[in-house]
């Protein structure tokens, strides 16, 4: 026999994890976000989700925390607070991670793998030579001799460093499907 007391573990869980699925999504988002948009991204009810927005503003206001949620005219998104927001400008204009070109280079990589590293040179020039390594120390890519040029493709750490599943990369048919629709 289940005690009520088990139902309302169960129900606070599931409120935890549902606030918990709002947070991420306006976290990662970083743009204002509609409720037609939180409700895609959540699956939840436009009900839980407006009282989770007002149980996050307040979390955030309690905990005097430099995190803030902000609503305009029905759209909603995580910010930091006006007076941190000069920390949050030096960090947002600043370098990314990897250059553009580098970016590239991986994505080539990352869709056409397996692909020969001397096919990724003369895609990308010979300033891919350095982008490779960098991946090669990074351990995001696997590197197979093949004849006088390496196989290249990602390794198990690229998707763990990126935080995707392997197979939540599209393979070129669905992307063909994707363009054709």
């Amino acid at each position: 026999m289940v005690s009520s007391k088990t139902f309302e573990e169960i129900e606070e869980a599931s409120e935890k994890e549902n606030m918990r699925k709002v947070e991420a999504i306006l976290f990662v988002s970083g743009k204002f976000l509609s409720m037609q948009e939180l409700i895609a991204l959540s699956d939840l009810n436009p009900i839980i989700i407006k009282e989770i927005l007002d149980k996050l503003d307040e979390k955030y206001e309690k905990s005097d925390s430099a995190i803030e949620i902000v609503q305009k005219n029905n759209l909603w998104k995580m910010d930091v607070r006006q007076e941190y927001s000069n920390i949050a400008t030096k960090l947002a204009t600043g370098s990314s991670e990897f250059t553009k070109a580098e970016q590239e280079t991986l994505a080539i990589i990352a869709y056409k793998q397996p692909i020969k590293q001397s096919v990724i040179i003369k895609i990308r020039g010979n300033k891919a030579y350095d982008h490779i390594k960098r991946f090669d120390d990074l351990n995001l890519i696997k590197k197979k001799k093949f004849g006088h040029t390496n196989e290249l493709s990602l390794s198990d750490e690229f998707y763990e460093y990126f935080n995707v599943s392997e197979n939540a990369t599209l393979s070129q048919e669905s992307l063909k499907e994707e363009k054709e629709e």
